[in-house]
């Protein structure tokens, strides 16, 4: 546990920088590391503790984050003006450092619904939700207005329901009917139509689009039941009639899905999706190690942890490659890097186009550096598999979805893989919600805590404080996450978000 005196955190002996815990003006003397700061350095950004030359890499976390681009003296801060990217050689080691996980004899419980019937029986979920999902923008407005009347309507006479909610997208049509962006439209709508988190699932489509329902039923081997409808706008005769048919398809399913109870399940049920958005200097120093330790936590008890984001995890991958199970798990995960690197030079981008104009204020510099604080989300637990996004998860503990850096989209890729519950860390503040599965957010300091405590669950700012540390906040977070998962509502569910987050990947043309 960090102490209170320390004016700045070493992470570890061999680093060449120290983070600020407080803004440091010029002249403040560091005792522990022997060096005097020059200029004003931000909270959460990086003083160097010793002479680096230009080229010389620059250390933290004992791993390369970027090369000096001209001489630094000791105690100036380190940032975009004299940090850069730089190439060099990464060891994969593939597999060097996996080793046995040790489950615990009696895995903990949490309150949850077990689907007894449909394409779901067996299935474990943490939220009751009816689903409107559209294949098309055309069909976008109807599904909300159907949503939003069954809402206003029947709904206040089934407590047991947590809601009916429309997930709309912008694709679905002008677009190559094989092509990339609509397997992957595809895989995304038919992960949400199967989600144990939705009791029942209406489709709209306009009639006429690429995404035909038909295509989609098949392709992705969904078979229409009662607790699984489809129509279209202009099967239906229009815009009002198709709103009430949606209607009253709703309040048909509303019956069955009010008939369910809470039991107690197992935490290996849990499959929780690992986000992180408005990252600063702190993020890979208290939220996203508190987060990891809760993920080690959950994977002992038998559950699953998918870590996703692969911009944000780039120059960073070789720290996973050495916990995969299997060269062939590695190699998988090296294949989607390759991938990105092929995409965004063909679009005429760069990998280090992240991180962002608030990442870079938090004391950010570099994707390197970003990336080494990001993958402590996923903990210390073997990788066990690497999925393409939205495939289903299958696999227990900590697994890969390969998925952009934007949070709707990768949270989105996540939960149609099954996600039943989201843990979302933040070091600049994040409003986010992502139905049908419950978000929980950490804020990574204090004082973003006292800021935005009105959006943010659980304040792992303690940690920089040295007021708790990483094992005790990942604690309470495996106890929050048991509580989620038995249906205590998050900050976000409160405020009603989760309806307009829902954004699949688009990859391709638009024709």
């Amino acid at each position: 546990m960090l102490t209170r005196a320390a004016l700045t955190i070493r992470l570890h002996p061999d680093d060449d920088v120290v983070i600020a815990r407080q803004q440091l003006v010029g002249g403040t003397r560091l005792i522990d590391e022997d060096v005097t700061v020059s200029g004003l350095v931000p909270p959460a950004h990086k003083v160097a503790t010793h002479a680096i030359t230009k080229g010389a890499p620059v250390k933290r976390y004992n791993q390369i984050i970027g090369f000096a681009s001209r001489d630094i003296a000791p105690g100036e801060h380190v940032h975009l003006h004299n940090l850069a990217m730089g190439a060099f050689d990464r060891d994969y080691a593939f597999g060097a450092d996996a080793h046995p996980t040790p489950f615990v004899d009696r895995p903990a419980t949490f309150r949850g619904i077990v689907r007894r019937d449909g394409h779901n029986a067996g299935r474990v979920a943490t939220r009751n939700y009816l689903g409107v999902l559209s294949t098309v923008n055309c069909s976008a407005t109807v599904a909300r207005a159907i949503a939003d009347q069954a809402t206003r309507g029947a709904l206040a006479r089934f407590p047991n329901v947590d809601g009916v909610v429309a997930l709309t997208h912008g694709s679905g049509c002008g677009m190559d009917t094989h092509g990339d962006g609509m397997k992957l439209l595809r895989r995304t709508l038919a992960g949400y139509a199967r989600h144990p988190n939705f009791a029942g699932v209406l489709i709209v489509g306009l009639g006429c689009e690429a995404n035909q329902i038909s295509s989609l039923l098949g392709a992705e081997r969904l078979d229409e039941g009662p607790l699984l409808r489809t129509f279209s706008i202009q099967d239906s005769g229009g815009t009002a009639k198709t709103v009430a048919r949606g209607v009253a398809m709703i309040e048909e399913m509303l019956p069955h899905a009010n008939a369910v109870a809470r039991e107690p399940v197992s935490a290996s049920n849990i499959v929780v999706g690992l986000q992180c958005g408005g990252s600063d200097g702190y993020s890979g120093i208290t939220a996203n190690p508190a987060l990891g330790a809760a993920v080690d936590m959950l994977v002992r008890h038998g559950g699953t942890a998918i870590l996703s984001e692969t911009p944000e995890i780039y120059g960073a991958e070789h720290l996973l490659t050495r916990r995969a199970v299997s060269r062939e798990v590695g190699e998988k995960l090296i294949a989607r890097i390759r991938w990105w690197e092929a995409y965004t030079e063909r679009e005429q981008g760069e990998m280090n186009n992240n991180p962002s104009p608030g990442n870079k204020a938090g004391g950010l510099t570099t994707i390197l550096e970003k990336s080494l604080g990001a993958v402590a989300k996923g903990g210390t637990t073997n990788l066990v598999d690497v999925y393409e996004y939205a495939e289903p998860v299958t696999a227990k503990g900590f697994v890969y979805m390969d998925t952009p850096g934007y949070d709707p989209v990768s949270a989105t890729g996540q939960v149609a893989g099954g996600a039943n519950l989201i843990c979302f860390t933040t070091g600049r503040g994040s409003a986010y919600g992502c139905a049908p599965s419950p978000s929980l957010k950490l804020s990574t300091n204090t004082p973003l805590w006292v800021k935005q405590e009105d959006d943010i669950d659980l304040n792992a700012g303690e940690i920089a404080d040295g007021d708790a540390s990483i094992d005790e906040v990942g604690a309470r977070l495996f106890d929050l996450m048991l509580a989620t998962c038995s249906g205590e509502r998050t900050k976000s569910e409160r405020h009603g978000y989760g309806q307009n987050e829902f954004v699949p990947w688009y990859v391709g043309a638009v024709m």
